[in-house]
């Protein structure tokens, strides 16, 4: 059998689980709808539990119209950009799904990055109206000045609280940094006044299931932040793929663990869209630490958990484990890295629950391989293709060649969940995409004959760190703008909790004289938390070819022979 054949043939899905087809009858429906639809099926079923205020399917669809009538209000149009910068809170829900009600473009933005990492996704997203935590509100208003924002509104942890807690909450919450006030300030707004005086607006925008639904901001080896254009498709397209692969969850019968953070594409799609297609109950987490995890499991019981390797492992080595019943988990969902053996083994053996490992890429909208959650599970693997995605392994250097099976090459995805292309790139665009649809992923992967794939390098530098990916020239140019920094370059290094940490290798200019602590500090005024070096080496030199280019590849493997 030829490796094209072995490819073209799909020999993976011999290995799906029953009851799982290759393909599926996909439904134009979109995300909005399914919403409507879940409430028509279970109006009075929770559909977001924050903190343990319950607010039920039909108060959410009424919200959401509420909240799309808002933005009507302030001008907000089909094919507008609305900026999300929220943690998992019950707001930034509303405002994802009522500015896809409405036929706006929803960008999801992290609350960790530094201004000038959200001056460029607002500018290049040309977002009109933000939406954002009272904590960020200030400087926000100060940021607004130097983008396209007109409009901003913000929220606060406590507006949505049980009676007790949200009593109770005014006392301490600035004392442990959870509230801040907010500067009055020209068309700044709190969306809990608003959104109570607006009537909802149930109307849904006419928009084709091929429009795009939002611009999900990646970053590069470049260090250029890529807009990623999804489109209404891919994002209803895949929550029916994941429908397709766990065949024995029940609509309207699950509790889902909302801890992977919204505005990252795992989360929003396999926490938020998959827990309202299905109906069921969401425990949003807004900072999923080891033990307000650990509470939302035992207190709501969760039975399904998507995550990521650190919050596994946070868990596991947490003081609380002995004494925390998680027995109600059925399934775990883990990505964004690869999972210990011995982790995965010690959480199901506390939970009594299956954990399937997974593959994916922001510009698949993210999921394009999982292991079966009823059938067999390889340890290292990435899992199969899931229905209706195709994959090919091709050779470095030539992407029209095929690999043979056990052979490792660029891994290369084709199916509906696949991106639209980058917003207002289109040569970085053709270079990630083939003439014949297929993402090229970076990532250097092989496939057993039995169609499972494995991940075996990054072509890409990327590193993941706490299921966060960062691309080390974000790093390595804001070392280079300090004044006693001649030179610097990035790495991952292994960390047993966060998967990987950032050691930053650095060149001094003459004369100068610098401690690692500062260099870190200066960081911390231009990155986001997750990005900082952890460990700063200074050298007198950094390795080099013939034109000048900074070797990373170098020194990673100096770094691999210091074990």
């Amino acid at each position: 059998m030829t490796a094209q054949n072995d490819y073209s043939k799909k020999i993976w899905v011999n290995s799906y689980e029953q009851n799982v087809e290759p393909s599926i009858d996909f439904k134009d429906i979109l995300m909005t709808q399914y919403l409507e639809e879940s409430v028509k099926n279970f109006p009075d079923n929770p559909a977001l539990i924050f903190q343990g205020f319950t607010m039920t399917f039909k108060e959410l669809d009424e919200m959401v119209a509420r909240f799309a009538a808002l933005l009507k209000g302030f001008g907000v149009k089909k094919g507008d950009s609305v900026a999300i910068l929220l943690p998992n809170v019950i707001p930034c829900v509303v405002a994802y799904y009522a500015t896809l009600k409405i036929g706006g473009i929803v960008v999801l933005n992290n609350p960790l990055y530094a201004d000038r990492e959200l001056e460029h996704q607002f500018n290049d997203s040309k977002s009109i109206f933000l939406i954002t935590l009272d904590l960020l509100a200030n400087r926000m208003v100060k940021l607004r000045e130097k983008t396209s924002i007109k409009t901003i509104l913000y929220t606060t942890i406590g507006d949505y609280l049980p009676l007790v807690k949200r009593l109770l909450f005014p006392l301490v919450a600035k004392k442990r940094g959870l509230a801040a006030d907010v500067a009055p300030a020209k068309d700044l707004f709190k969306f809990k006044d608003l959104i109570a005086k607006v009537p909802p607006d149930y109307t849904q925008a006419d928009v084709n299931i091929d429009d795009v639904a939002m611009y999900q901001y990646t970053g590069g080896t470049t260090g250029v932040s890529k807009g990623v254009m999804l489109t209404h498709k891919n994002i209803s397209y895949q929550i029916q793929q994941a429908e397709a692969w766990f065949p024995g969850f029940d609509k309207g019968a699950e509790v889902m663990l909302g801890a992977l953070p919204i505005f990252h594409v795992f989360g929003m799609s396999v926490s938020m869209n998959f827990a309202i297609r299905m109906g069921w109950a969401n425990v949003l987490v807004p900072k999923p630490q080891p033990e307000p995890l650990l509470e939302a499991i035992s207190k709501f019981k969760v039975t399904f958990a998507p995550l990521v390797p650190t919050m596994y492992i946070g868990m596991l080595d947490h003081p609380d484990i002995e004494s925390t019943d998680l027995t109600s988990i059925k399934g775990c969902f883990s990505g964004s890295a690869p999972l210990p053996l011995d982790v995965i083994n010690n959480f199901q053996d506390k939970t009594g629950s299956i954990i399937v490992e997974g593959f994916g890429l922001t510009e698949s909208t993210p999921v394009t391989h999982i292991n079966p959650f009823n059938g067999v599970r390889k340890q290292g693997s990435i899992g199969l293709p899931i229905s209706d995605t195709e994959c090919r392994i091709v050779d470095l250097e030539d992407n029209t060649r095929q690999m043979p099976i056990g052979e490792a090459g660029e891994l290369l995805i084709r199916g509906p969940q696949i991106m639209k292309g980058y917003l207002g790139k289109p040569e970085e665009t053709k270079k990630t995409m083939t003439e014949d649809g297929f993402l090229l992923t970076g990532d250097v992967a092989k496939m057993d004959e039995e169609g499972y794939f494995y991940i075996v390098d990054r072509i890409k530098d990327m590193i993941i760190s706490g299921g966060y990916n960062v691309y080390p020239r974000d790093i390595d140019e804001v070392l280079f703008e300090h004044p006693k920094i001649l030179e610097a370059c990035s790495i991952g290094i292994p960390h047993e909790k966060r998967g990987e940490a950032i050691k930053a290798f650095v060149v001094l200019k003459e004369g100068e004289k610098i401690t690692d602590r500062e260099v870190i500090d200066y960081c911390k005024t231009k990155l986001a938390t997750y990005k900082l070096p952890t460990v700063v080496e200074f050298t007198q030199e950094l390795p080099k070819s013939n034109v000048g280019k900074i070797l990373r590849k170098d020194l990673r493997k100096m770094e691999e022979e210091k074990k």
